[in-house]
């Protein structure tokens, strides 16, 4: 089986939650890099602005208003992307949603939106993509993220949702590959990103959430989406601290319990403000707060780049190797309090 994904500049994509963050970031360097694009989310005022904006720019681009947790709207989606353009190269399934709180605090009835958007979106997007790829091929890229490998306190769900879509897509890919359909199947895991994720997010805490450091740029993200598209590629993790939590999750579970226990709790919310009773979210719907890539202000820095995601796009082995493995040493040496029940200085 031989995949041949196309130039950027040659393809078709569609872009699920394109209206902010990682999605905006995405339809805007795609259409930058002149990539035709047909773009989805819940908000079509949004949407239609965006198309405006990229038009405006030179860009080729459709808005298409789609709920991903709808397999007919998704559907409806890629007859949309077919009708005005022929094809599809690349299917890039981003919609997503968090809430945070403890277990016992989260209603059932948010639990399984946030499932329909987060895990289902990505499986009507795969399905109704590969029906549409088979013969001419493509790319389809899947939004899974450092939890898809490792949970974490206070976002249950979120992280539920992470595993089953790398799960999904793991499976996905065996089966493409068995029927040797030319089709490659990533899955992009971004440490914590500075998108709107925690004004999209419903909350249950007693104060606002935030994300623990380290921090990336949007744009990072984006970066590895398009070159998954251009690129066959198996899983990218993007920003080193993801690839950290997921082999210190596999190396040393019971120490990562006992540190995100110690600290995830403290992180994930700030000391101040408390969280308004009538604070919005776009779980159910979208909440005012698109076309913006960053929510910013955030307790820690924000990083621009990523060694170690650069050396990975950039077929660097022995400098990735050399990398992860000296991070590995440094954070073995640092969780030596931990594993001898101590706490660290």
């Amino acid at each position: 089986m031989t995949i041949r994904l196309k130039k950027l500049s040659s393809q078709v994509l569609v872009i699920t939650g394109a209206t902010s963050g990682i999605g905006l970031t995405t339809a805007r360097m795609a259409a930058g890099k002149g990539a035709r694009l047909v773009l989805a989310a819940r908000d079509s005022v949004a949407l239609d602005q965006l198309v405006q904006e990229l038009r405006g720019s030179g860009g080729e681009a459709l808005a298409v208003p789609t709920d991903v947790g709808n397999r007919d709207e998704v559907a409806a989606l890629g007859r949309a992307a077919v009708q005005r353009f022929g094809r599809i190269d690349s299917w890039i399934n981003n919609a997503g949603i968090s809430i945070f709180g403890r277990n016992a605090d989260v209603p059932l009835q948010d639990q399984e939106k946030l499932f329909q958007t987060n895990f289902w979106g990505v499986v009507h997007g795969s399905l109704v993509a590969l029906e549409l790829m088979k013969e001419g091929g493509g790319a389809i890229i899947n939004l899974g993220s450092e939890l898809s490998d490792r949970a974490v306190p206070l976002q249950r769900m979120y992280s539920a949702s992470k595993h089953a879509v790398k799960g999904f897509t793991d499976s996905l890919r065996m089966e493409i590959e068995k029927d040797k359909v030319p089709v490659s199947v990533t899955l992009i895991k971004p440490a914590g990103i500075d998108t709107m994720f925690i004004l999209h997010a419903r909350n249950y805490m007693a104060n606002e959430p935030e994300l623990p450091a380290p921090l990336y740029a949007p744009e990072l993200v984006a970066e590895a989406i398009l070159f998954a598209a251009e690129n066959r590629q198996r899983d990218i993790f993007v920003g080193g601290a993801s690839k950290m939590v997921s082999l210190e999750g596999q190396a040393m579970p019971r120490v990562l319990d006992k540190f995100m226990n110690m600290m995830m709790f403290k992180q994930q919310q700030k000391k101040d403000p408390p969280s308004a009773p009538d604070r919005s979210d776009a779980l159910y719907a979208p909440n005012g707060m698109e076309l913006q890539q960053r929510q910013g202000g955030h307790d820690s820095k924000v990083h621009e780049r990523s060694a170690y995601t650069y050396l990975t796009t950039r077929g660097k082995p022995l400098a990735l190797s050399l990398l992860v493995g000296g991070a590995l040493l440094a954070a073995w040496s640092a969780t030596r309090p931990l594993r001898s029940g101590q706490r660290p200085v």
